[in-house]
């Protein structure tokens, strides 16, 4: 029997949440029976069998893990303490599990690396590069050696896990994607929108900082210019490594 796979999302704002379900199935190739979706802000991650999933996906979300503790509310620390249990049971048995923007800095710190705000990107399509050894990767070397990805964000891993291989980064971002293990996988970049997607995204967030709210023109004029087709064959080949039996 053919196992479905899993999209966890980590937004408070409903607005975001049904496209950003879409965009990733979209992306991944799948039929809405074998995705099924997990709003870790209303439901904890405890309800499933993780090992029922062929793989699991972890979506972006306007929370930071740089945060104070203090200023985190409950259901921040909730699903921050979710995501870190996952990514435990992904890295225990070497899993196929891919952490998206907010989920590459919960796996960066929990793995010892360092996530700051000095290498934040506002909201546009960059340029990324991949590493020899991303390349090289069975998921990561799908992609052209240069290519255009949709970023926004606060943070970012500004030391690299001990254990993670660097596979791309930007001029603006140098950590964007890592491997730890053979199966667990972190962007910093969006790989599932489309570019119109992110326009809409960036309607929702327009007043979360990301950039001046006044700006939000200009910064839709500037996302609807740019030609990013790449990104979204990663997830595609996700699912065709997850799906195979080893």
């Amino acid at each position: 029997m053919t196992r479905p796979f899993l999209f966890l999302s980590a937004r408070p704002e409903a607005e975001a949440v049904g496209p950003e379900y879409e965009a990733v199935r979209r992306a991944m190739g799948l039929d809405a029976g074998r995705l099924e979706h997990l709003r870790l802000d209303a439901e904890p991650l405890s309800q499933l069998v993780l090992g029922d999933f062929a793989g699991i996906v972890v979506g972006g979300s306007p929370f930071n893990v740089t945060t104070p503790e203090a200023r985190k509310g409950a259901m921040q620390l909730r699903v921050e303490d979710d995501l870190a249990r996952l990514a435990e049971w992904a890295l225990a048995g070497d899993r196929h599990v891919m952490f998206t923007c907010y989920g590459i800095g919960v796996l960066t710190r929990l793995l010892g690396g360092t996530v700051g705000t000095r290498f934040g990107e506002d909201a546009a399509a960059v340029e990324l590069a991949l590493t020899e050894a991303g390349r090289a990767d069975r998921l990561a070397g799908v992609l052209p050696p240069r290519f255009d990805a949709l970023v926004g964000h606060k943070e970012a891993t500004e030391e690299l896990p001990r254990d993670a291989v660097l596979l791309a980064g930007s001029a603006g971002c140098p950590v964007q994607l890592y491997r730890v293990g053979e199966h667990v996988y972190a962007t910093q970049f969006h790989p599932e929108v489309s570019t119109a997607d992110f326009v809409a995204r960036a309607r929702v967030y327009r007043h979360h900082g990301y950039f001046p709210a006044s700006e939000l023109r200009e910064v839709e004029l500037r996302l609807g210019a740019a030609s990013v087709t790449e990104p979204q064959r990663l997830l595609r080949r996700f699912v065709e490594l997850a799906a195979t039996p080893a």
